[in-house]
């Protein structure tokens, strides 16, 4: 099987602004990690996670959010968060990025089920 060069356009940062909710299985991104390095290394999964979904190296993550992860304390993280990621355009005109993404907490009863979802 030849593998087929894709043709046309490269898939860039989108220059509007969107806001949609995922699910971040957390668990298995912070496998394997030392019990004192755990969230805060979760916290920069879920920041790298953002990153990647959105496309813009600008992540800023919600106070709530980082709440939530710590409630456990350090090393006892929850397996899997609800996050809304909101790409807006910044306000600050020395900043080099035009575009950052807000990283909010969305409580939830159950994760089974939900799908990413498109938030108006």
């Amino acid at each position: 099987m030849a593998k087929t060069k894709k043709e046309g356009k490269k898939k860039s940062v989108t220059n509007e602004v969107v806001t949609r909710e995922y699910t971040v299985n957390v668990h298995k991104r912070i496998h394997g990690i030392g019990f004192k390095r755990r969230a805060p290394r979760a916290i920069k999964e879920i920041k790298k996670f953002a990153e990647r979904m959105m496309g813009t190296p600008d992540v800023r993550v919600d106070t709530k959010l980082n709440k939530f992860m710590w409630s456990k304390g350090i090393k006892n993280v929850p397996f899997r968060v609800r996050v809304r990621l909101a790409r807006k355009v910044n306000e600050d005109e020395d900043s080099t990025h035009r575009l950052y993404t807000l990283v909010s907490h969305v409580d939830v009863n159950t994760f089974k089920g939900l799908q990413t979802v498109n938030v108006e």
